[in-house]
């Protein structure tokens, strides 16, 4: 049997101690947005449904695995029948006294479960309702499914993805998914500051077609300002040559030599300064009108030094590059150690292990570590407890499978 997985007490430190989510997520979008939250000091409370109502290891993957641990870290958990009124009842008890909830249920299910915006102001008009949906949560596409892949697609990300000719191609994280959670957690954020001055909540919402559509960025604007649809680039940049990888005596490096001033050091670099003074590479517009005959001539001049060594010279002259580590060598790199990109657990059953940090610092606070995800329904007793409600409620409840 496991043992019990370590307490955080709500409100013990962090600069979002102060706020209280209720967490209804699954999967990914959902609990990234939540995970900002909880690495920064929030009283995150996981609610899932009772094993005696839903028996399946749940969305997400297995518990222990690195994906579940990963994303759910920092908070405690309880469980709740939401299919029963009496559990929509209890859930309605936390929300008066909570400050956030957060959903990723497909549109209308909110609705079914009589927990839909206009219910959780009913009864705390301060309540901040977070939805992440696949298409939003309403037009033609509301209904749908939505799943990151498709996401990817249909907001113009895979049409721009891979090489030149190659067929679509997807990213190979979920970040449909991903910077649905990250807009998510950042609306709901400005949504607590409004609250602020105003003293009422609101629905945050955010899917992950728009967070997709958002992330293309400056290939979103060449299409709205000018028209332009931007085609596969490979690792060319779409706009800036020589930006790229190239191959060195041992592997391969990127290079991101743009700019007048940069092509002349890199050329420089090269040995071949005479490339600077070619009327085909004088300018950034022609470079980039010229871009495979500049990677030839970058290309020709690489395989004399290992990428270790041109690293080096580029980065003495100022030149932009790296190295194109695979992920185990990116954890060893010495800056990333540095900068703390690992993020530790102490579970009781599986022991210390790191997972993915957090990108934000700050300079007096650090995000909370150590704390593994919940075992299912771990901390039911103790949430309900802190909530208002007696042992003998807390007992019924059980009894009757609400919890």
């Amino acid at each position: 049997m496991s043992k019990p997985i370590a307490e955080s007490p709500p409100g013990s430190h962090g600069p979002l101690s102060r706020f209280t989510v209720l967490d209804l997520t699954r999967v990914r979008s959902g609990p990234t947005a939540v995970r900002q939250f909880a690495d920064w000091g929030a009283n995150v409370i996981k609610i899932e449904a009772p094993e005696s109502i839903d028996a399946s290891k749940g969305m997400g993957g297995a518990r222990d695995g690195p994906d579940y641990q990963n994303i759910h870290r920092n908070k405690r958990g309880m469980t709740l029948n939401m299919k029963d009124p009496d559990g929509v009842a209890v859930f309605m008890r936390l929300v008066e006294k909570a400050d956030v909830v957060v959903e990723n249920f497909r549109p209308g299910v909110m609705d079914r479960l009589g927990i839909d915006y206009e219910s959780l102001k009913a009864v705390n008009p301060a309540i901040v309702l977070t939805s992440i949906s696949g298409f939003g949560q309403d037009g033609p596409y509301a209904k749908r499914p939505g799943f990151d892949q498709i996401a990817q697609g249909m907001g113009g990300l895979m049409s721009i993805t891979g090489l030149p000719g190659q067929g679509p191609v997807r990213a190979g994280i979920p970040v449909a998914d991903l910077s649905a959670g990250l807009y998510a957690a950042l609306g709901t954020m400005v949504a607590l500051l409004e609250r602020d001055v105003s003293g009422e909540g609101q629905w945050v919402q955010t899917s992950l077609l728009a967070a997709m559509i958002t992330m293309l960025d400056f290939q979103g604007a060449r299409w709205l300002m000018k028209g332009e649809v931007a085609p596969q680039a490979g690792n060319n940049h779409p706009t800036s040559i020589p930006t790229g990888v190239f191959a060195t005596s041992d592997g391969h490096i990127n290079i991101a030599a743009t700019g007048d001033a940069i092509w002349v050091r890199l050329c420089n670099v090269l040995g071949a300064p005479e490339l600077a003074d070619q009327p085909e590479f004088a300018s950034g517009q022609k470079r980039s009108d010229n871009r495979d005959a500049v990677n030839d001539e970058i290309n020709k001049r690489m395989g004399g030094k290992t990428s270790a060594e041109w690293i080096a010279l580029m980065n003495e002259e100022g030149i932009p590059c790296g190295p194109i580590y695979t992920i185990d060598q990116m954890y060893a790199d010495e800056q990333v150690k540095h900068i703390g990109m690992a993020h530790p657990i102490d579970h009781p059953d599986l022991g210390k292990f790191n997972v993915s940090g957090q990108a934000a610092r700050m300079s007096r606070f650090e995000p909370r570590t150590g704390v593994p995800t919940p075992n299912r329904g771990q901390h039911t007793d103790e949430v309900l407890g802190e909530f208002g409600f007696t042992a003998e409620e807390i007992a019924d409840l059980r009894k009757r499978e609400v919890l």
